[in-house]
C-alpha cells in the first residue's frame, strides 16, 4: 500500500489535496509532503480495511464507540433518525458498526456507487448488514428516505458532497468560504428526524475510533423569507462540528476536488 500511495505522491498528486494541506493548514516542505503521502497511506489502508470488514466481520479490529448512547437514544425515541457524515475516515464502517444498535440502517449513495459496491458483494457473496437507498435523478430516494424515517429507521448521508444543481450554502469552513450541500439537513428537517453527526476515523493499524453527536431536531423553515437563511444556520452547525474532526484527523479527510470557493477561481 506503501508503494502505491508513494506512486501517487510522485506521479498523481491532486492539486486540490496540496490546496488543502499548503493553504488551509499552512503546511510547507517536508511537513507538507509528509502529509500529503499519509493522506494516500491512510486512504488505501481504510479502503482494504472496509473490503476486510465487510469479507469477514470478525477481525482483529477494535473500536471506540463515542456518543453511542445518543443513537440508542434515537433508536428508541419513535422518530428514526437521520446520521450525517462525510468524506472522512472509513465512513463506511458505520453502517456496520451500527449493527449494535436494534435498528434497521438505511445509507443513501449516488446510483454509480451503489451499483459498484453491489457488485462487489455479489462477487465475494457478501450479506451487507445496512440497506442502500441510490440516489436517483427521479428523486424517488427522496419517497425512500421519508419511509425509513417513518418506519422508525436510521438514514445515513454525506454532508460534504453536493451535486450540480441541488441546493447548497456556502459558509465558512476553516477559515475559508467552502459549498455544502443543504439537503440532508433540509430533508430531516421537513421529515422532523432527530439528526446527529457520525465519523468513524482509524488510529491505530486495526483500532478505529467511532463518534457520534447528541441527536438535534432541526425546526424546518416555514417562512420563505427566512428560509436561505434558516437552512445555511442548519448547514453551519454541521460544519462546525466537522471543523472539530477535520483538525484533530487532518491526513484522512479524502477529498480530492475543488472544495474551497478559493479553489475555484
Amino acid at each position: 500500500m506503501r508503494i502505491v500511495a508513494f506512486y501517487f505522491f510522485l506521479f498523481s498528486r491532486s492539486k486540490s489535496i496540496l490546496f488543502y494541506f499548503q493553504t488551509i493548514h499552512g503546511l510547507s516542505g517536508n511537513q507538507l509532503k509528509a502529509a500529503i503521502y499519509k493522506n494516500y497511506v491512510l486512504l488505501g489502508e481504510v479502503i482494504v480495511d472496509k473490503i476486510t470488514f465487510m469479507v469477514k466481520p470478525k477481525t482483529n479490529f477494535t473500536f471506540n464507540y463515542e456518543g453511542e448512547d445518543h443513537l440508542r437514544q434515537m433508536a428508541t425515541s419513535g422518530k428514526g433518525g437521520m446520521l450525517i457524515g462525510a468524506h472522512m475516515g472509513n465512513w463506511e464502517l458505520a453502517g456496520n458498526l451500527l449493527d449494535r444498535i436494534d435498528v434497521k440502517v438505511n445509507i443513501v449513495l449516488m446510483d454509480a456507487e451503489h451499483e459498484k459496491i453491489k457488485a462487489l458483494l455479489e462477487r465475494n457473496n457478501i450479506v451487507r448488514k445496512f440497506n442502500v437507498i441510490p440516489i436517483k435523478d427521479d428523486f424517488s430516494h427522496l419517497s425512500k428516505i421519508k419511509e425509513a424515517i417513518a418506519n422508525k429507521e436510521f438514514v445515513v448521508m454525506h454532508g460534504d458532497r453536493f451535486v450540480e444543481g441541488n441546493g447548497v450554502s456556502t459558509v465558512n469552513f476553516l477559515g475559508r468560504k467552502a459549498t455544502f450541500p443543504t439537503g440532508p439537513l433540509y430533508i430531516a428537517s421537513k421529515f422532523g428526524a432527530p439528526v446527529s453527526f457520525v465519523y468513524t476515523l482509524k488510529e491505530k493499524a486495526t483500532h478505529y475510533h467511532f463518534y457520534a453527536t447528541k441527536p438535534e431536531i432541526f425546526e424546518y423553515p416555514n417562512n420563505l423569507k427566512t428560509r436561505k437563511d434558516d437552512i445555511t444556520k442548519m448547514v453551519e452547525a454541521y460544519v462546525s462540528n466537522l471543523e472539530v474532526i477535520v483538525r484533530k484527523y487532518p491526513t484522512q479527510w479524502f477529498n480530492y476536488f475543488p472544495f474551497w470557493e478559493e479553489e475555484k477561481i
